[in-house]
């Protein structure tokens, strides 16, 4: 049984502090249906909540507002920097016995992700590939060709059913996004062309 861990700011939601001091998060695009699919794998935290005293507390209270009922193991959840894997360590061994390839950092940032592998776990750049490093199944960069009267906005409607995210639009006919192998079969099988390149964890 894997054990999941999520980073919060830019990756579960963005995050705003409030008039009064308190903080906000917002839950990112997707991530809340990927939490509801997931809702029988263990998941935790690893997040750092920022500076000041009380930080931990005021985060802990913003994600339970956010994500209610969604990371109810508080011996999942960390907080700290994420500057070296000394975090992530503590994260595997906090997962009870779960070998550390058996825990999965899900964040955007590949610097962390690169201290979470040294720690032995998987990763994953975006919640919605949490499923493909589960089962081992790589990420890949990837160009999309759409075709003549497709736009964007179509290409987005059909990434959201899969495991496929546009990271950017550099022409009216390229997008550059990422997915695993599943995602780009379900693009390609609704007229996209699709040139998967490098996995993501070996840029």
């Amino acid at each position: 049984m894997s054990v999941l861990f999520f980073d919060i700011g830019a990756t579960l939601a963005d995050a705003r502090f409030e008039p009064d001091g308190s903080l906000t998060l917002r839950p990112r695009p997707r991530v809340v249906a990927v939490l509801d699919a997931l809702a029988g794998v263990r998941m935790g935290i690893v997040s750092n909540p920022g500076p000041g005293d009380g930080a931990a507390e005021r985060a802990a209270a913003a994600l339970e507002a956010a994500f209610p009922g969604r990371f109810t193991d508080a011996g999942l959840v960390h907080w700290g920097v994420k500057d070296g894997r000394g975090i992530f360590d503590r994260a595997v061994a906090s997962a009870g016995g779960v070998p550390a390839d058996g825990c999965v950092f899900v964040g955007e940032d590949a610097q962390e992700r690169a201290f979470a592998r040294e720690a032995g776990m998987r990763t994953a750049p975006h919640p919605v590939f949490a499923p493909a490093a589960v089962e081992g199944r790589p990420v890949f960069s990837a160009r999309i060709g759409l075709p003549e009267g497709r736009g964007p906005a179509e290409l987005a409607a059909v990434a959201e059913t899969t495991e496929a995210v546009p990271v950017n639009v550099a022409s009216e006919r390229l997008v550059l996004a990422l997915a695993s192998g599943r995602g780009a079969e379900v693009l390609e099988r609704a007229g996209f062309t699709v040139e998967l390149r490098e996995p993501v964890e070996d840029r």
